[in-house]
């Protein structure tokens, strides 16, 4: 096991530490739905420069400032939308990673339509490598460079690395 691991660093977390459900729960495991997989890039995105406990602390607020992430409505956000998200102390007000929410649901619509779902599209690349993903993310997405679109990848099972060897949920993950 590796002792830097996400897996071994939640075993000395307090019990009520958010990234425990999160690293048994979620990390590292399949999202079908292309809302669920939208509210995982934004959060994703969110997190540069910041902690991920950061970001699980703030998970609920995130899910109701950006309308429990249903695409079409954050792609439709206009300048109210974003002075209201701006002020609200619950997410992270960083006006380039609001923008680039909008942006990339916009961009997800479009996916949408050619392939079907986000799902699809990204099926329709699997399996790439990191770089290869981060080139496709760059060219189709805002603000999403090679930690994000890594931990993205990783956190919806497409990338390994989530879990190390010997770890419960790598366990359950490989059934």
């Amino acid at each position: 096991m590796q002792i830097n691991s996400y897996c071994h660093a939640v075993t000395l977390m307090e019990a009520d530490n958010p990234n425990i459900h999160y690293h048994n729960n979620e990390y590292g495991f399949p999202i079908d739905d292309d809302n669920m997989l939208f509210g995982r890039l934004i959060l994703e995105i969110n997190q540069a420069g910041l902690s991920w406990t950061t970001i699980l602390k703030k998970k609920d607020n995130f899910h109701k400032a950006y309308d429990e992430f249903v695409i079409k409505k954050v792609a439709a956000y206009g300048d109210d939308d974003i002075q209201r998200l701006l002020a609200d102390a619950g997410i992270i007000r960083n006006r380039l990673k609001i923008h680039a929410a909008i942006h990339n649901a916009q961009c997800i619509l479009e996916l949408q339509k050619e392939h079907g779902s986000f799902k699809n599209w990204i099926d329709h690349h699997h399996p790439k490598t990191k770089e290869e993903w981060v080139k496709i993310f760059k060219k189709t997405f805002r603000f999403t460079g090679g930690e994000i679109v890594n931990e993205f990848f990783m956190s919806i099972g497409y990338l390994s690395g989530a879990h190390v060897v010997g770890c419960e949920v790598y366990e359950r993950l490989k059934k």
